[in-house]
Formats: structure tokens, C-alpha cells, sequence
């Protein structure tokens, strides 16, 4: 193979020919042949029976050609690759290709650059921090939920109301038809939870046991393409109405969902708690600047290619999360099982799969500025840490880990450790505040993980 014609353009793209020799094309075409031959009819012959000079005559010498440049263009690219040094990202494409009398090949590429960085200043930025503290009334919400988590039902002869827990069957139609999914007996539903569709549980206050009636709803916007927008009527049939009866809070209410003794000694510990997981989030917030500004600091041409594959990625650790083996959902039905179409999915994706992309990029570039590596004490405890996370052998994890993967993941993380250790912490002004339930409790955006 020979690689000719490179040509590196503006946008953090490349165009360049490889030319491969006509052995080598040969062996392409043949095997496009023993491909395909299947699928060509040709009087005379049995199916998959035709010589590959008879195909050629019949339909053109050229009819494998284009199968063949299909299977020799990842071994084409990779060489090329190799050979000019390239640091590519994204799926390339084969742009063009061309068979000379002599049988040589020739395929044109375009490919996706690893983009140039200029990295800004990154050691010694400012940030707001809050230091967080923790009020009697969060503590008094949270043993109210647990109240609500341990109360009884019991059974009452009067409307339902706001709290109440009530079982009833239902079934729903649209345009008088029955629709899938939308009919359920003895369901157990807590009005005012907010589990069914806008509008649903609102219409069942006031009914009593025994009663029947309907519930006018419209399906949101976001919800399955083949119900979005639509009317839809609920015959309903409520069977019960329980109330729900909350214990006593005191010291035997404290022995009963906790490991104390006392009510004092539990609401110690719940504040205990929530402060230790606010500072955690308040630190997260002050990461989560910290990178941004940097990002601010930065020059970088992000190309589409990396935007597309992070947010893909996203999409496929969703599928892990529950419990899909990959390349037998869709990416479609992904998208459709959390609810999203197309562009919906990527209007809100892939915002946030570029800062991710820009804080990787932040982050690589850092490590080579510093000069950062991946010590075998850096590996070893990287094997010490998921082993302990995922309760395997070590040994074991070894075997599991993609190696290139988990020293980009450790030298990452020594570079967002210059950051976040050289960052200084302001405070916050008056509108950078945040309410205790706002407060972030995921990982700082462009948090480095190869988990």
C-alpha cells in the first residue's frame, strides 16, 4: 500500500489516498465475490453456483469493486493512519475510489482530526464556594418522609383527599378505542404522588369506594410517539380509600428505622449526614466551575464526530445501566426507552456531551503540558479500586480492563487534580447561591472515569 495526498484542512479535518496495490485488490474482490455471489441471479446456474467470470461478464467487471473497497478500507485507513501519524477521531469515510487498467485501487479518505489546543491558564482559578450548612427544617422533611414510608392504611368511608391511597381499576381509550398499556385492576395509586399523567389523580378527588366514573387526561408531548398529544378518557372504578396513619415521632420511632436508641441521637445523625453530602455537592459545584473556566481559557474547534460519539456513549451507558447487552437494543429504541425522539435526544445530548468532549480535551492537554504519566503504582491501585468497587479478584479485573483506556483515565485525573488543588475558593455572590435542593449530587461535568 502507498499513501499519497495528504492534505490536512482548517476545520480539524483530513483528506488523503492510499493505493493499493493489484494483488491485494484482487484478494478484496474475491472475497466480495464469495460474499455476494448468493445473492446474484444468473440463468443456468444454481443460486451461489456462478462463476465469478460469468458474474463479471453478465453485470460488469466492476461489479465487486465497490464490496471490495468495503472490505479492504479499515485495513486501507488504518495503514494510512500509521504510516502518516495521524491522531484520528470519529468513523472516517471513503470519499471516492478508482480502479486503473492495471487493477490498482485507489481509495480517497476523509477523516476527523484530533483537535489542536490551546490551553489558557489553568493553575490558580477562582471559583465560588458555599460552604454548606444544614437547617431543622431539611431535618424535619426528611422525618417526614420517613413518617410517610412507615405509615399504616387503613380503610375510610368518606371522598378521597389529597394523601390517600386508593385501589381502583381503570381503562383508557382514545377516539373510543383501547389503547396498550392502559388497563390496570385492583391498582394501588397515592393521590397527589404525581405518578400518573398530569391531571389523572386530581380527578379522583372527591369520588368513594365503589364509585365509577371517567377521567379526561392529554397525554404530554414527551411521552410515546403513538400516544403524544393526544385526548384520552379513563373509565375508573375506585374499590378502597385508605388513609394513611403515620407513627408517633419519638424514641420507639427512632428505634424502629434506625440503629439508635433515642430521637435525639437519630436527628444527630441525619444532620451529620446531609451536611457531610452537601459539602460533597458543594465540592462537585466548585469542580464543576473550576472546569468550566478553564474551558473558557481554552482555544479548541471541537469536531462533530466527537460530539456524536460522546453523546452515543452516554446512550450506550444507559443501555449498561440497565442491564442491555450492547448491539442487541437499538439505538433507536434506546432513545425511544427514555422517552425521546430523535432530535429531541439530541437537542438536549449534545450540549452536554461537548463540555465533556472540551473537558477531556482540557484535560489531555494538561497532561501534556505537565508531563503527566500512568505509574505502575497508578495502575495497581487503579486494579485495587474496581476490584474492591465490584468485589472481584484483582487478577481478574486485569483481564477486563482495556489497558489505553484506564491510563487515559488515571493521567486524567492527575490533571484535574492540578486544577482542582491550585483553584482558589471565593464567595459566592448573592445570585450564585444555591437553594439545598438544587444543589448537584452527580459527578463535576468533565469528571474523568474509564469505570
Amino acid at each position: 500500500m502507498l499513501v499519497k495526498n495528504v492534505e490536512k484542512k482548517e476545520n480539524n479535518t483530513a483528506i488523503f489516498q492510499v493505493e493499493i496495490d493489484a494483488d491485494a485488490f484482487e484478494q478484496a474482490v474475491n472475497k466480495a465475490y464469495k460474499k455476494l455471489k448468493n445473492s446474484i441471479y444468473v440463468a443456468g446456474f444454481r443460486k451461489g453456483k456462478a462463476p465469478r467470470v460469468v458474474i463479471e461478464g453478465m453485470y460488469g467487471s466492476d461489479i465487486f469493486h465497490e464490496e471490495a473497497v468495503q472490505e479492504i478500507a479499515p485495513e486501507a485507513f488504518d495503514f494510512a493512519v500509521g504510516e502518516e501519524k495521524l491522531e484520528t477521531v470519529g468513523t472516517p469515510s471513503v470519499a471516492d475510489f478508482s480502479v486503473d487498467e492495471n487493477k490498482v485501487c485507489t481509495i480517497t479518505f476523509t477523516t476527523d482530526l484530533y483537535p489542536a489546543v490551546t490551553l489558557g491558564e489553568y493553575k490558580g482559578l477562582e471559583a465560588p464556594y458555599a460552604e454548606p450548612e444544614v437547617k431543622d427544617v431539611e431535618i424535619d422533611g426528611q422525618l417526614e418522609a420517613t413518617r410517610k414510608r412507615n405509615a399504616r392504611y387503613v380503610d375510610v368511608e368518606r371522598p378521597v383527599q389529597n394523601g390517600d391511597t386508593i385501589v381502583l381499576d381503570f381503562e383508557g381509550f382514545v377516539g373510543g378505542v383501547p389503547f396498550e398499556g392502559g388497563k390496570a385492576e385492583n391498582y394501588s395509586l397515592e393521590i397527589g404522588s404525581g405518578s400518573f399523567i398530569p391531571g389523572f389523580e386530581d380527578q379522583l378527588v372527591g369520588m368513594s369506594a365503589g364509585q365509577e366514573g371517567e377521567v379526561n387526561v392529554t397525554f404530554p408531548e414527551q411521552y410515546d410517539p403513538k400516544l403524544a398529544g393526544k385526548d384520552a378518557t379513563f373509565k375508573v372504578k375506585v374499590h378502597a380509600v385508605r388513609e394513611p396513619q403515620l407513627p408517633e415521632l419519638d424514641d420507639e420511632f427512632a428505634k424502629d428505622v434506625s440503629e439508635f436508641d433515642t430521637l435525639d441521637e437519630y436527628k444527630a445523625d441525619l444532620k451529620t449526614k446531609t451536611l457531610e453530602r452537601k459539602r460533597q455537592n458543594a465540592e462537585m459545584d466548585f469542580k464543576n466551575a473550576v472546569v468550566t473556566e478553564a474551558i473558557d481559557r481554552m482555544e479548541v474547534t471541537v469536531p462533530a464526530s466527537m460530539i456524536d460519539e460522546k453523546a452515543d456513549e452516554f446512550l450506550m451507558n444507559y443501555s449498561d445501566s440497565m442491564g442491555l447487552p450492547r448491539g442487541r437494543v437499538s439505538r433507536a429504541d434506546l432513545i425511544k426507552a427514555l422517552g425521546f425522539t430523535e432530535e429531541s435526544y439530541a437537542a438536549m445530548m449534545r450540549p452536554v456531551a461537548e463540555r465533556q468532549v472540551k473537558a477531556d480535551l482540557l484535560f489531555d492537554a494538561v497532561a501534556k503540558a505537565e508531563g503527566l504519566e500512568a505509574t505502575d503504582e497508578d495502575r495497581e491501585e487503579f486494579y485495587k479500586r474496581l476490584a474492591e468497587d465490584y468485589g472481584e479478584d484483582a487478577e481478574k479485573i486485569k483481564g477486563m480492563i482495556d489497558e489505553k483506556l484506564m491510563v487515559q483515565d488515571i493521567v486524567r485525573r492527575k490533571a484535574a487534580d492540578i486544577l482542582y488543588d491550585s483553584a482558589v475558593k471565593t464567595e459566592p455572590k448573592p445570585e450564585e447561591e444555591k437553594p439545598a435542593e438544587e444543589t448537584s449530587e452527580e459527578a463535576p461535568a468533565g469528571e474523568p472515569s474509564a469505570e
